[in-house]
């Protein structure tokens, strides 16, 4: 897998197909894998980018608190970017990476020529806000610090209501475990604290001229509500909810969410041909 070094950090990234680039973000905790369902189909008619955010997969794990803020890491997805000459693209960003691509377009409009945003949201969710979750997340963090990333992950999977489906597949449950544990600790402990401590982007939302998708499952409660809002800030923008999908329908729904994302894209190519 190549690598770039920029901002300082040595980051890793994945690129298939030739054509107009797609660049794509993955989520707290996750890597480029996250896409793995994905990418291919886009690299048929893409020059397709996927990275590993800095503290994630094989990228650098630096280790200080504001390593992690979201705006460190939209500098980061930017300046591969320019180190991979790309000029203009599609952004895609799931969950954090969808918190990170705001950021990114907001700061750096001009290359983003659409954007799509997957289970996000612009400011901290109003559900996550409750007493109940930040203690949960908060217990998680003292885990991190106390016990490092196999304990987080075994706590994880003893509050999933999915538990024993997940044990009932050995070969799903051995990967998702691989691809978590290449997040580090401090990834873990202060990517946490900065995307619940960011500040809210909706009064910015306006200002994003890029063509705009909005992907979010209908059962991934906390990010619905989110979802619908950036659709009404975003002008133009569109909203896709997948049928029966969580908070990662490129994984559950791969054949739905891949139908909704390549549409619009080329939708997005026709106008762009037309001259609107």
């Amino acid at each position: 897998m190549p690598h770039a070094t920029v901002n300082g950090i040595e980051l890793h990234y994945r690129e298939a197909g030739e054509g107009f680039p797609i660049v794509l973000v993955h989520g707290f905790t996750g890597n480029s894998r996250n896409w793995a369902l994905t990418a291919p189909v886009l690299a048929q008619r893409f020059r397709t980018v996927s990275v590993d955010l800095r503290g994630h997969g094989h990228s650098e794990k630096p280790t200080r608190r504001e390593d992690y803020t979201l705006e460190a890491m939209a500098e980061d997805v930017h300046a591969l970017m320019q180190h991979l000459g790309i000029e203009e693209c599609y952004l895609v960003g799931h969950s954090m990476g969808g918190m990170i691509s705001q950021q990114l377009v907001l700061a750096h409009p001009e290359p983003v020529r659409a954007l799509v945003l997957v289970d996000t949201a612009a400011e901290v969710p109003q559900t996550l806000r409750l007493g109940e979750r930040i203690r949960e997340r908060e217990r998680l963090i003292q885990i991190a610090r106390e016990q490092g990333m196999e304990a987080v992950f075994e706590e994880q999977l003893k509050a999933n209501a999915q538990a024993d489906v997940l044990r009932a597949d050995p070969a799903f449950l051995r990967t998702w475990r691989e691809q978590f544990l290449l997040t580090s600790r401090e990834a873990y402990i202060y990517g946490a604290h900065g995307m619940a401590s960011r500040k809210s982007l909706v009064s910015k939302l306006q200002r994003i001229g890029a063509p705009t998708l909005v992907i979010c499952g209908e059962n991934d409660e906390p990010f619905v509500e989110p979802s619908k809002q950036m659709h009404d800030r975003i002008p133009g923008s569109e909203l896709a909810m997948i049928a029966g999908a969580g908070h990662t329908p490129q994984i559950e729904k791969a054949s739905e969410f891949n139908a909704v994302l390549t549409q619009f894209l080329a939708r997005v190519r026709e106008s762009a041909a037309a001259g609107g």
